[in-house]
């Protein structure tokens, strides 16, 4: 007997290809992706407008596969840090961000992460396996303050862009006028620069890219990155300027301002240099102390500065807020690895 599969995450091609091999009605496939992903139907009986015999086919080989959150945790600023359920028994996190003019959910790719960046948390659990088109989309559709959402960021556990086939199937279904048809400039990807991935992402969709720079110096980001070696950055800053660089396409890095080790006048030249000619802009945020790194936050008046002399020099830097330490839900923090319900 076949194990059944998830039908919740596939695209309407891949709909209209299976509703094609049970050989029904063409139109079938919009109806099914139409209860998915605007009705949000939870169980192939509620696809009502299907024949009984079109229910029970599909009954017999799919799930819906959608998965509430299991449990919640809430910080003192508002922020909540969701737990989902996936496949063999892991578990991935999703953070909810209610700001005064938008809300915002950060979405994980992956279980754990395979990069190894020494400052992250994710990175410390190790890979345990890609999510799914339907696991990735399920951590919108499933959220209890989906309809509040007004922006949606790919900065969770996991590399986006070590999962790209189902990025771009979870991006097309987020988009897509048979989707949820939200606009890819309220979405953005954030990567470590995975120049195939990345190529891809490029052609492929039309959302906001984030890429995580931490120090403009070879060295220095190898040492924290291990993933420059293979990608080195100014490769990475080539691709944005040669293939990235229109006016629809929002494209900024990501900076954890680390004390005494990237926060000098010297890289905020060596930024200067590398970035030159690149339409961008640069988020300057907090190191958050995990267990067993000796990393330290640089102090408030220190990333001000950087802030300043950065503006200066003629790039747009902002700082952003910290939100969700205390339930360790903030940038660098989201780990499953003890998780047990």
């Amino acid at each position: 007997m076949n194990e059944k599969e998830d039908i919740f995450g596939k695209t309407q091609g891949e709909i209209a290809e299976l509703v094609k091999a049970y050989s029904l009605p063409g139109y079938t496939a919009g109806q099914i992706t139409d209860w998915l992903y605007k009705k949000g139907v939870t169980g192939i009986d509620g696809m009502t407008n299907l024949t009984k015999k079109a229910r029970q086919m599909l009954d017999s080989e799919f799930y819906v596969g959608r998965q509430a959150p299991s449990r919640f945790q809430q910080s003192i600023d508002g922020t909540r840090k969701y737990l989902f359920k996936v496949k063999l028994d892991k578990y991935i996190e999703s953070v909810f961000i209610p700001e005064t003019n938008r809300s915002t959910l950060c979405l994980s790719s992956q279980v754990g992460c395979k990069m190894g960046c020494v400052f992250c948390m994710t990175g410390k659990q190790g890979f345990l396996g890609n999510l799914s088109s339907g696991e990735i989309l399920n951590q919108v559709m499933s959220l209890p303050e989906k309809d509040e959402l007004t922006n949606y960021v790919f900065m969770g556990m996991g590399e986006p862009l070590a999962n790209t086939e189902n990025l771009l199937k979870s991006l097309e279904i987020l988009t897509s006028i048979y989707g949820l048809g939200i606009s890819p400039s309220r979405i953005t990807v954030s990567t470590i620069g995975i120049i195939p991935g990345l190529e891809q992402i490029i052609e492929q969709s039309r959302c906001h890219l984030a890429v995580s720079l931490h120090t403009p110096f070879d060295e220095e980001r190898q040492q924290m990155m291990p993933v420059q070696k293979v990608f080195p950055i100014h490769r990475i800053v080539e691709l944005l300027k040669n293939k990235a660089h229109d006016r629809q396409r929002r494209i900024s890095f990501e900076y954890i301002m680390f004390k005494g080790i990237n926060d000098t006048a010297k890289h905020i030249n060596g930024l200067t240099r590398l970035l030159n000619g690149l339409r961008c802009r640069i988020n300057l945020i907090r190191y958050h102390p995990i267990p067993d790194v000796p990393f330290e936050s640089s102090d408030d008046e220190t990333i001000e500065w950087f802030r300043t002399r950065l503006n200066e020099k003629g790039i747009l830097t902002t700082i952003r807020a910290s939100r969700g330490k205390d339930i360790f839900a903030a940038c660098g923090m989201l780990s499953t690895q003890y998780q047990t319900i």
